[in-house]
């Protein structure tokens, strides 16, 4: 039952497209434009760095806002399994940020929301995510790159973090969260399969930033 619950509440939070609602402020829909993807780095093509900031900020703090009211639900009578719970509340808030009804299930890729449920996981999974992404971009170029950095080594770090013991849950439900991250991976690379194929071909589009960078 709780699960169930973080689950909707997670799918609640992520409905909120940060750059479906700043875009239809300027008269647009986001989707229309460039990739078509409602996310953070078509944004920043679109209608600007200060704009794609602030929708990173808004789809990345989704999962956070959602696990706070999820603890404040469960957080005392399901101690023990709170970042099972957690995970959980993160899948949803992927689910909805990806595939929103109102939307046509036209959502975006998932990734700033993956990296605030690893916020909301431990603070060391975030910083490790953002290395693995910084690493992943500024020696390729590539966003896409760092993206699926980030995707797959959410998985990795979360079972190292639990079989470290970091995570404080018994194997048992320690299987179980491992499974949840694993889904939360899957529909992170199957939402960035398009990316993957250009990159395979050599077609995906490097970012403007490391151009700009190279002038310099």
């Amino acid at each position: 039952m709780e699960r169930l619950a973080c689950l909707v509440i997670g799918y609640a939070f992520g409905l909120f497209q940060t750059s479906y609602i700043i875009g239809r402020l300027h008269g647009i829909d986001i989707r229309d434009y460039g990739s078509g993807n409602a996310g953070t780095t078509n944004m920043m093509r679109t209608l600007g760095k200060g704009w794609g900031v602030l929708t990173f900020l808004g789809d990345g703090l989704k999962p956070v806002a959602a696990a706070l009211v999820s603890w404040l639900i469960f957080g005392k009578t399901c101690a023990d399994i709170w970042p099972l719970l957690c995970v959980y509340t993160g899948l949803g808030a992927v689910l909805g940020h990806s595939f929103p009804f109102y939307l046509g299930f036209r959502g975006g890729k998932g990734i700033a929301t993956t990296g605030g449920t690893t916020l909301a996981l431990h603070p060391a999974l975030c910083l490790l995510a953002i290395i693995g992404f910084c690493a992943g971009f500024f020696l390729t170029g590539y966003v896409s790159v760092g993206s699926l950095i980030v995707a797959g080594g959410f998985l990795v770090e979360s079972i190292v973090f639990g079989q470290l013991g970091i995570l404080g849950m018994t194997q048992r439900y320690l299987m179980e969260l491992y499974v949840v991250v694993a889904v939360i991976t899957a529909l992170d690379i199957y939402r960035h399969r398009g990316n993957i194929d250009r990159l395979r071909k050599g077609e995906e589009r490097r970012s403007d930033f490391m151009d700009k960078l190279k002038k310099k």
